[in-house]
């Protein structure tokens, strides 16, 4: 089975469990290969993950991996929480995040620049708006989801 579609089976079971426990599957990723697979499977809630959130989701979904084996080979199986610093890629992880500092790269140039830092300040169905600091000016930019490369929330103290 190619990985995507592995990955695409294992999101929709894991998406199952996600329910029955409470949380929202943010993402599946799978590195590696053969005897140093590790499949991880990052989940989300509001008001944050716990541990015990991620032991529960790890011991059920362990189960159901188990019966439905998919992955043919040893494997890690490691749920965790995607971070303070995790990568906006959903219209859902834009807005659950409006009023937070934001990183950009986009796939192309928007206003002749692909390095945006600012405040997301609204969300449509395809895109973002950020609010921009330049040179003790404010400057708000809508850039299209599609046109971005990478997103990642920026820690503030």
């Amino acid at each position: 089975m190619k990985v995507e579609m592995l990955k695409q089976k294992i999101y929709e079971i894991a998406s199952e469990v996600a329910i029955d426990e409470g949380v929202e599957i943010y993402d599946v990723q799978i590195q590696g290969t053969g005897r140093r697979t590790l499949l991880r499977v990052l989940i989300d809630k509001d008001g944050g993950v716990t541990i015990n959130d991620c032991e529960k989701v790890s011991k059920s979904l362990s189960v159901l991996l188990d019966v439905e084996d998919l992955i043919k080979t040893p494997y890690i199986l490691e749920v965790s929480s995607p971070g303070i610093d995790r990568p906006l890629v959903k219209q859902k992880d834009f807005k659950r995040n409006i009023g937070k500092l934001i990183k950009i790269v986009t796939l192309e140039k928007i206003n002749n620049q692909t390095f945006f830092k600012g405040r997301i300040i609204d969300v449509g169905e395809d895109w973002i708006r950020i609010l921009l600091e330049k040179k003790g000016k404010a400057e708000d930019i809508f850039i299209p989801i599609n046109k971005i490369s990478k997103a990642t929330l920026e820690i503030e103290f």
